[in-house]
């Protein structure tokens, strides 16, 4: 409750209450407001104080205004402008604490575990920030440029206060609103908690950025920086330095001769290449975690934040993703009641119907004119209308092609986003189903096989001598058994016939 007046205090003290209340029917209220508060002095802009006031509620609101960021169709430029300040540039903590970090976690000085090291950070994000450093050279060789990630001191207790609110909230929205049962909210917070745990462990994030690097090995389109494990811990994590262009920063990009449409091309094919090849997807994708290397290709960093998907969410998502390029509503529609996403009685036609109101207008139109807040709108209100249950494990997927669509959308407005995955897809699908898909899954079980296929007849022969007594003893048992059916089948044949017989004879 402390955390929630927190919160309230700071809506008033910087202003907001100005988005919250700009409606004209609420401007008594408004008005009211303004007289309690008459003593507060607001000489910022509005996205001024929205980021400030963010920054001040810590990482949990930080990563709102991130998302929040990227969605330039649905926000003024003013206040886009100002969010996308939380991207890398939250204000930084002191270096001493930097620096004491280090030396506590990995338990050398300083001075010996870098050649160089820069005390002025980079770049500040909402859990950590960033500082630049050299390695000792080897004999004969040139340091290998680092960058430091240093976990912000204190953030824990931050953290868990906000998840405590969420989850009190969560419980409100199941108990209080009629769609609270569908939406899951305690099960979106608790993988919300997950992912957040898992981001303030910088080793977790060692070994997701060590997994996306095999995943695009040798890639034309993705790079990875390399992890130095020797200089990792809990709270400090060293990387291979990267250097290129903030995606962001699109006048940049133009000005190095930048290739902005194939850009915005590979970003679709990442994505979908994270989740349907590799089932493993760089889930925090906003622009100021990438960035563009002169060879063209996307350099991807922060990897605090990943989302996995089993091979039943793959076929399933893969399944209606295809159809929907496909424009074959129906299939959308018999998948969902498939995977069990919506209940079993659900009428197909109607459910097909309802699919096609709402996707059938933005086909064949770029990214610049489609607002997919409307079609998450329209999406929503039909999911509640057959009663849809959100799948908390694809809330990180849904966030992430939202991020992507803005990406794309500031690249490339006239990017064809359906066509541009629609061949990836119908690959992959190839190389799923079919002779192709079960060779795959025959080399995948392959040695498996070979190791279990030679022992079968010395285990079956183990059972048999283990349970033989109580095999021969069953199957005594199991004779006796059938026996005594024939026997009382037998003796209800002999009456009906008997009956038959008496009846015929009194005739």
């Amino acid at each position: 409750m402390l955390r929630f007046f927190r919160i309230l205090y700071v809506i008033v003290h910087f202003g907001l209450d100005e988005f919250l209340l700009g409606h004209e029917r609420v401007r008594g209220l408004r008005q009211l407001i303004g007289a309690l508060f008459f003593w507060r002095k607001l000489p910022d802009s509005r996205g001024v104080r929205l980021r400030l006031a963010l920054e001040s509620l810590g990482p949990v609101f930080v990563k709102f205004g991130q998302v929040l960021s990227t969605r330039r169709d649905l926000l003024p430029p003013d206040l886009a402008n100002e969010l996308a300040l939380l991207q890398d540039r939250v204000k930084p903590f002191a270096s001493e604490l930097a620096i004491r970090q280090i030396e506590t976690s990995l338990n050398q000085p300083l001075a010996e575990l870098f050649a160089e090291f820069d005390a002025t950070p980079v770049a500040s994000a909402s859990v950590a920030q960033v500082h630049r450093a050299r390695l000792h050279a080897p004999e004969g060789g040139q340091g290998r440029a680092v960058a430091v990630k240093v976990l912000r001191p204190g953030i824990l207790p931050v953290i868990e206060s906000d998840l405590a609110l969420l989850r009190m909230l969560a419980l409100w929205v199941e108990k209080l609103f009629a769609d609270g049962k569908r939406l899951k909210p305690r099960e979106v917070v608790a993988e919300f908690d997950r992912y957040l745990h898992d981001e303030l462990d910088l080793m977790h994030e060692a070994a997701n950025a060590s997994q996306l690097r095999r995943n695009f090995k040798d890639s034309d389109q993705l790079i990875v920086p390399e992890v130095f494990y020797d200089y990792c811990a809990r709270e400090v994590l060293v990387l291979e330095w990267m250097d290129g262009i903030p995606i962001g920063r699109i006048d940049e990009l133009k000005a190095a001769g930048m290739d902005l449409k194939k850009l915005s091309r590979y970003g679709v094919e990442i994505f979908f290449s994270q989740v349907f090849r590799h089932g493993f997807f760089h889930a925090d994708m906003h622009p100021g975690n990438i960035f563009v290397a002169p060879d063209n290709r996307y350099i991807a960093l922060d990897f605090g934040i990943v989302g996995s998907l089993s091979d039943t969410d793959k076929q399933y998502l893969a399944i209606n993703f295809l159809a929907f390029f496909n424009r074959d509503y129906r299939r959308v529609a018999t998948a969902h009641i498939e995977s069990g996403w919506v209940p079993k009685e659900t009428r197909v036609e109607e459910l097909e119907a309802a699919v096609r109101t709402v996707c059938e207008p933005f086909f064949n139109k770029p990214l610049s004119q489609i607002s997919f807040g409307f079609v998450l709108l329209r999406l929503f209100e039909t999911s509640r209308r057959f009663n849809v249950e959100i799948q908390p494990q694809l809330v990180l997927l849904q966030k992430t092609l939202l991020n992507i669509e803005g990406l794309g959308r500031q690249l490339d407005p006239d990017l064809d986003l359906w066509q541009t995955a629609k061949p990836f897809l119908e690959r992959w699908m190839n190389e799923q189903i079919g002779w192709r898909g079960l060779l795959t899954t025959l080399k995948h079980e392959a040695p498996q096989w070979a190791t279990l296929l030679p022992t079968l007849p010395r285990k079956l022969n183990e059972v048999l001598n283990q349970n033989h007594t109580e095999l021969l003893l069953a199957g005594y048992k199991g004779l006796m058994w059938e026996q005594k059916k024939r026997n009382y089948l037998l003796g209800l044949i002999a009456a009906l016939l008997a009956g038959l017989l008496a009846t015929i004879w009194w005739y």
